[in-house]
C-alpha cells in the first residue's frame, strides 16, 4: 500500500494562498491543481507534509484506505477523499500561538507526521502599513574579558527610534539566527508590536556566540553560572552600542532573551545584574548541568534551588518549554523548566510558564512571540525607571505545577 502524507510549508510574509478556499470544493479541478502545486513528492512520501497559514492547517495524504489524523496524539478527524485520485485531504483550524505535532493512522498503523509545526498569530506576519526597522551590518568585537574572543553582533533599530529620546533595550543571544525576516521572527513581531504600542521603542541587539581561535565559546559563555558573560555584555558589547544609540540605562527598560543555552544565559545575566536587566525571556532554556563542575563552578541545574534559597531579585521571567524537549546526560529540560517555574512561583516572582508539546525547537516560541513580548513589557511606563514586580493575582491563585501523566502505561 502506497501512502502519501504531508509537506510542511509556511506561506510567505503577508501572503494568503487560495488553496484553503479551494479546499471547500475538493471535487474541483482547481483544487487538485492547487494540491499539485503545494505538495511536493519527496516530502509527501516521507510523511511530513502540512500547509499552514496562521490557524489554518491543510493536510493531504494518499492512501488506499481512509487515513485518520492525530494532532498532539489525540484523534482529530478522518480525511476526505478527492474524487478520481488516491488523495485524502482535510483543512482544519487550530488554536494559534503555539506548535503542534501530528501523525496518521492508516488501516490501524501509525504513519508519517512531524513535530513542531507552528501555528502563527497574526502579529507573526508582516502587516500592511507597519513601518519596518533597519538591521545594521555585522559588527565584530574582540573581547578583553574573554581574552581574544571575537563575537559578531547586529543592531536592529525600529522605525520609530528618535535619537533625541532614549530607547529601551533588548538583547538576544544566538543573534546570527535572527537576521532574517521570517514569520515569527523578532524583526517582524517587534515591528508590529511597536506600531501597536504594545512594547516601547526598543533597540534590539542580536549577538552571536564567540570564537577564540578554533574554540567555540557558546557553552562557556551561556551555560556557566557566574557573572562573566554579564560583565562582557555590560562593559564591552553594550558600551559600543550605547556609544552609537541613545539607550536607557535603567534595568526597568531592558530585557534579555535567548533559546536553549541562550535561554539560561538570559536568566543568568539578569540574576547576576538585576541593575542592568529586569525582563527575561527564556525559550527551551537549558537549566541543566552542561557546565556544572562540582565544587568548582555552578551549572544551570542549581538555579531552582538558588531561587528558593537566595534573596529575591526584581526580575520578570517568561519561561517556555515543551514536554518532548531533551533528556540526556546533562539533565531533563522539561523537568528543569517546571522546577524553575515552581521555584519562581513559591518565592513570589512575576513569571509565566508556557509549556507545550514541542521538542528542542523554536517553533512554539516563535508562534507565541507576540504574546510573550507583550507580557514581558506589559504596563511599561517610560516615565518610570524602576518597578517592584509582583506576581499576578491570577498566578497566585493557581497550584504548583505537577506531572500528572506519563507516556507509558
Amino acid at each position: 500500500m502506497r501512502l502519501l502524507a504531508l509537506l510542511f510549508c509556511v506561506l510567505p510574509l503577508g501572503a494568503a494562498d487560495p488553496v484553503f478556499e479551494l479546499a471547500r470544493n475538493p471535487q474541483s479541478a482547481e483544487f487538485r491543481e492547487a494540491l499539485a502545486r503545494v505538495f511536493k513528492e519527496p516530502d509527501l512520501k516521507a510523511g511530513k507534509a502540512v500547509f499552514t497559514e496562521g490557524e489554518r492547517f491543510l493536510f493531504a495524504t494518499e492512501a488506499d484506505v481512509q487515513p485518520v489524523l492525530y494532532i498532539n496524539d489525540e484523534r482529530k478527524t478522518p480525511l476526505n477523499s478527492v474524487p478520481g485520485t488516491k488523495l485524502w485531504t482535510v483543512a482544519i483550524a487550530v488554536k494559534p500561538g503555539t506548535s503542534y505535532n501530528f501523525h496518521y493512522t492508516v488501516d490501524g498503523k501509525l504513519f508519517g507526521g512531524r513535530t513542531d509545526v507552528a501555528a502563527y498569530l497574526p502579529d507573526c506576519y508582516e502587516q500592511p502599513g507597519v513601518p519596518k526597522g533597519k538591521l545594521s551590518e555585522k559588527i565584530t568585537h574582540t573581547s578583553k574579558i574573554y581574552e581574544g574572543m571575537t563575537s559578531d553582533y547586529w543592531v536592529y533599530v525600529p522605525a520609530q527610534y528618535d535619537a533625541a529620546k532614549p530607547a529601551a533595550l533588548m538583547v538576544w543571544q544566538d543573534g546570527q539566527g535572527l537576521t532574517n525576516r521570517n514569520p515569527g521572527s523578532v524583526q517582524v513581531v517587534t515591528d508590529n508590536l511597536t506600531h501597536q504600542k504594545k512594547i516601547p521603542v526598543t533597540i534590539q541587539v542580536f549577538i552571536a556566540p564567540g570564537m577564540k581561535g578554533q574554540q567555540r565559546m557558546r557553552s562557556i559563555e551561556y551555560d556557566t553560572v557566574n557573572d562573566t558573560y554579564s560583565r562582557f555584555l555590560r562593559d564591552e558589547i553594550l558600551a559600543e552600542v550605547q556609544a552609537k544609540y541613545n539607550i536607557r540605562r535603567d534595568s526597568y527598560s531592558r530585557a534579555i532573551a535567548g533559546g536553549s543555552s541562550g535561554g539560561i544565559c538570559a536568566f543568568t545575566v539578569a540574576w547576576f545584574q538585576p541593575d542592568q536587566f529586569s525582563r527575561v525571556l527564556s525559550r527551551i532554556g537549558s537549566f541543566t548541568s552542561i557546565q556544572w563542575k562540582p565544587g568548582v563552578i555552578d551549572g544551570g541545574n542549581v538555579y531552582p534551588f538558588k531561587i528558593r534559597k537566595e534573596p529575591k531579585r526584581s526580575i520578570r521571567v517568561w519561561l517556555q518549554d515543551g514536554s518532548n524537549d531533551l533528556e540526556n546526560n546533562h539533565g531533563s529540560w522539561p523537568l528543569q523548566n517546571i522546577q524553575m517555574a515552581n521555584s519562581l512561583k513559591m518565592t513570589g516572582y512575576d513569571f509565566h510558564l508556557s509549556f507545550g508539546t514541542g521538542t528542542h525547537n523554536g517553533a512554539q516560541a516563535s508562534a507565541e512571540l507576540p504574546v510573550s513580548l507583550a507580557w514581558l513589557w506589559r504596563d511599561y511606563d517610560a516615565a518610570k525607571t524602576e518597578q517592584k514586580y509582583e506576581q499576578e493575582t491570577a498566578e497566585k491563585d493557581k497550584p504548583l505545577f505537577r506531572v500528572v501523566k506519563l507516556n507509558r502505561e
